[in-house]
């Protein structure tokens, strides 16, 4: 092994501050990491481009070059991990990049001004880091050529897109002695149909005989738990040739809550895979998708975990009283903050649930048929544990007062919606008065969850990105206020009806509801709340 490392994903809303990003640094030190990556899509200055990153809390080459100096000094190494295809999308709402816009998230190919932006940004990261390796993305662009390019070009096959594209990017990223890094999945997609993780994984001659040989390629899956199948990955992507590296995933990215259980049965079978296929470079992402609403620390157990697995521990009993060794803090009570997603059939947290139950509207209910009733009590002992928690806690005390408020209010309000359908269905004015007493709770609870998430983030990061926590929250807050008040219009007699309730809701999952729970993995806000243009 070479590099064990981290990727913290700076691009969606939270930018940590450069403070928080050296304690970080430190804790993975600790663990034995040597490595880590700075996830930047439009989030770092880039000279000449004064709209890369505006408003968006990005990192000063000041502040970069104090991460690095301070990293190095404790032997980290700090990789920029950067998009020079797709996952651009914020750029282009800015006219300066609209005419290099190909289409959804996707730089045009073959533009000149394309490459003096990706060459601005790779000059502006020399001079900030000093590790060999330059992390240039490129995955998911999953309507390359497809846009404004296919308007200017007509129809050419994709790989050929992506090959001409890359060329050039390599070229770049060499002329500043960058080593390229890239994420694999384009070239399975392009040789799949689509498909990054088919059955029968294989790529043909002709993508590997154009696949420069200098980029080394980063194969990532957090999602499975079977030996074999990062085995026969692993052996596809060896078939290419280039240097390998292996890209698991620490699940932060599911809304308020982390997955670290998730995490571990995933994780387990991937680390012993890639030390018996005699993988070097192995990095652990940490996402932040629609919003990062999960602390990076909360997964911290499953951090620690995923190097013992690798150095060959199995027993989770001594990984746990290592980890309260080396921190100071127990395993079982950070491995706690998974539960709000931990409702009944739903313990590996698969299923964001605690996001979808906070959101979804209390008149319009579309996701009110995934509710389980029972919830309530989960979300009431929830509270309580996680509060316990948080007073035994030496530095994280603030992540379980953050989830315990969620469960709080979660206690109230992932039935509020059922309660006022089925109140108002029934007639039942007495249970209506009570409905309307639990939205005034919900509305309490609702102020107090933004507190703690207000202290929490401001903590972490900078306050860039919270703008849109305020909306959101701040949106559910004034939902659930019109909603009461049109509730006690209809009790006084001042309303005849209210349309919203009078609907039948169909399924969410489709078809007729079963006695198995099938929870669903909904992480954006706003499919979660509303159905109506937003």
């Amino acid at each position: 092994m070479k590099r064990f490392g981290v990727m913290l994903d700076m691009s969606r809303n939270a930018v940590m501050k450069p403070e928080e990003v050296k304690r970080f640094a430190k804790v993975l030190k600790s663990f034995g990491y040597n490595m880590l990556q700075l996830y930047m899509e439009d989030v770092y200055e880039v000279d000449g481009e004064p709209y890369f990153g505006y408003m968006r809390g990005r990192y000063t080459k000041t502040e970069l070059k104090d991460i690095v100096k301070y990293c190095n000094g404790i032997g980290v190494e700090v990789i920029p991990c950067i998009q020079t295809l797709a996952h651009l999308n914020q750029i282009f709402r800015w006219q300066e990049y609209r005419s290099i816009h190909d289409i959804a998230d996707i730089l045009l190919v073959g533009d000149s001004r394309t490459y003096e932006l990706i060459e601005n940004m790779v000059k502006s990261l020399r001079s900030v880091f000093n590790s060999n390796y330059i992390h240039i993305g490129m995955d998911e662009a999953h309507l390359l050529g497809l846009g404004h390019y296919l308007q200017k070009n007509g129809v050419v096959n994709r790989f050929e897109i992506l090959q001409e594209h890359l060329k050039k990017v390599v070229s770049i990223v060499e002329k500043y002695f960058f080593t390229p890094i890239m994420w694999s999945d384009m070239f399975f997609r392009l040789a799949n149909n689509g498909e990054y993780y088919p059955k029968c994984p294989t790529v043909g001659d002709e993508i590997i005989d154009l696949t420069p040989k200098s980029i080394e390629l980063a194969y990532w899956d957090y999602y499975h738990t079977d030996s074999s199948f990062y085995s026969n990955m692993i052996k596809a992507h060896k078939s290419f040739g280039n240097n390998l590296w292996f890209a698991g995933g620490a699940w932060t990215w599911t809304g308020f809550a982390p997955g670290n259980k998730r995490t571990i049965q995933t994780m387990q079978p991937a680390m012993s895979v890639v030390k018996q296929h005699g993988i070097e470079n192995i990095l652990i992402t940490l996402w932040g998708d629609n919003g990062k609403e999960s602390s990076f620390y909360s997964v911290l157990p499953s951090l620690f975990a995923i190097k013992k697995f690798y150095e060959g521990e199995t027993s989770i009993e001594r990984i746990a009283k290592s980890f309260y060794e080396a921190t100071g803090e127990d395993f079982e009570a950070m491995m706690a903050l998974d539960c709000p997603n931990n409702i009944k059939d739903n313990t590996c947290c698969t299923g964001n649930i605690s996001k979808q139950w906070l959101y979804s509207d209390p008149f319009l209910g579309v996701l009110d048929t995934t509710v389980v009733r029972e919830a309530k009590n989960e979300y009431l002992q929830y509270t309580n544990l996680l509060l316990h928690y948080a007073e035994n806690s030496k530095r994280y005390r603030y992540l379980f007062e953050f989830e315990a408020a969620l469960c709080d209010l979660l206690s109230v309000k992932c039935d509020l919606g059922c309660r006022a359908r089925e109140a108002y269905q029934s007639k039942n004015k007495a249970e209506m008065v009570k409905v309307c007493e639990e939205f005034s709770l919900a509305i309490l609870k609702t102020e107090i969850f933004h507190e703690k998430f207000s202290a929490l983030w401001h903590k972490e990061n900078k306050p860039h990105g919270f703008d849109v926590q305020d909306l959101r929250i701040g949106g559910l807050l004034q939902r659930l206020k019109s909603c009461q008040k049109r509730l006690q219009k209809y009790i006084n007699g001042e309303m005849e009806d209210i349309p919203e309730l009078e609907e039948k809701l169909l399924q969410w999952t489709g078809g007729e509801k079963t006695e198995t729970t099938t929870f669903s993995y909904l992480n954006d806000w706003s499919k979660n709340a509303t159905v109506n243009v937003i």
